[in-house]
């Protein structure tokens, strides 16, 4: 995956926007930024999006900016000139794909179904945009497209929002979520820029789903915490499961048999992807301890981060 695509990964949305004037492009951009989703896709249904893609990357750098509605290799040799670094279709179309694959531009042609995911890997490419998402068929869809095109990668888009942005976002073949409802035209047209960065930081939480699940108490001996886990559990009536190096009572308190990370312990969170929220956490300078690492088909399912609160240790498990 080149260096454009994980980025887009790691951020995880992709705000699809409309803008009738390059005036508000550097704004929104740092409101982009400072809401948590450095990136926009800025479409060709205006315009004025080719300047507003130039005024966005020129004042708002931190920003990974592309172009949107391309329809055409014109609008693509267009979007590619005003500084655009990736470029959005709403369908197939064979001339953008291959001029943005000449030019090394990485391309999101859309599908909404197999057909153009079969043209897409036949041009190498390992990601597409599914649109209309929601129309299409959703989260069913891109299920079933998973068993056949098991490599292919999607940008879902249309019919998404706050309400529904997890179930798409827990999915492997998920590269990232297209959507607009953080930056509607009536937030914009008012210059409603702590609006949007409110709405992006709210989008951002619905994508990565963090939901405690929980905690860790480090114990010294197994004796001991299988005492422990008896007495506390016979008080509330409370079911025991005896694990290799732990005893869980119900499901939210964990007994080690043994002391682990953590002064005290730790509390292991839920999230939808833990390389997102990786890639999230490091953004704030926070690493991982790398040799807790657990993977599960070549994805991250568990790892600890190098942080802890109140003596416990931060635990990420994958939803």
């Amino acid at each position: 995956m080149n260096e454009t695509m994980k980025r887009i990964a790691d951020i995880g949305i992709v705000p699809v926007i409309k803008l009738d004037s390059a005036d508000k492009a550097a704004p929104l951009g740092k409101a982009l930024a400072a809401g948590g989703i450095p990136v926009a896709e800025i479409t060709f249904r205006t315009d004025a999006a080719s300047e507003a893609i130039r005024a966005m990357s020129e004042g708002a750098p931190e920003v990974l900016v592309g172009a949107g509605t391309v329809t055409s290799v014109p609008l693509a040799e267009a979007a590619v000139a005003a500084g655009a670094r990736f470029v959005v279709c709403p369908a197939w179309d064979e001339g953008v794909v291959d001029y943005c694959l000449s030019r090394k531009i990485p391309v999101l042609p859309g599908t909404s179904g197999p057909d153009g995911v079969a043209r897409a890997l036949a041009k190498g490419l390992e990601a597409v945009k599914f649109f209309p998402a929601e129309a299409s068929g959703g989260v069913t869809l891109l299920d079933a497209l998973s068993g056949p095109f098991g490599s292919m990668r999607y940008v879902p888009t249309g019919g998404i929002g706050a309400a529904n942005i997890g179930a798409y976002a827990k999915r492997r073949q998920v590269l990232a979520v297209g959507g607009s409802w953080m930056v509607t035209s009536e937030l914009i047209a008012a210059g409603d820029w702590a609006g949007i960065e409110r709405l992006c930081r709210e989008a951002v939480f619905a994508m990565h789903g963090f939901s405690f699940v929980h905690v860790g108490v480090n114990g010294t001996t197994a004796e001991s915490a299988a005492a422990d886990a008896a007495s506390f559990a016979s008080l509330f009536g409370l079911a025991i499961k005896d694990g290799a190096g732990s005893i869980f009572i119900s499901e939210a308190i964990e007994l080690l048999k043994g002391p682990y990370l953590g002064e005290r312990g730790h509390l292991a969170i839920r999230c939808n992807d833990v390389e997102r929220a990786v890639a999230r956490f490091r953004g704030m300078g926070i690493k991982t301890l790398a040799d807790t690492e657990r993977l599960d088909q070549g994805k991250l399912k568990t790892v600890y981060l190098d942080f802890s609160i109140g003596g416990f240790a931060i635990h990420l498990i994958r939803a």
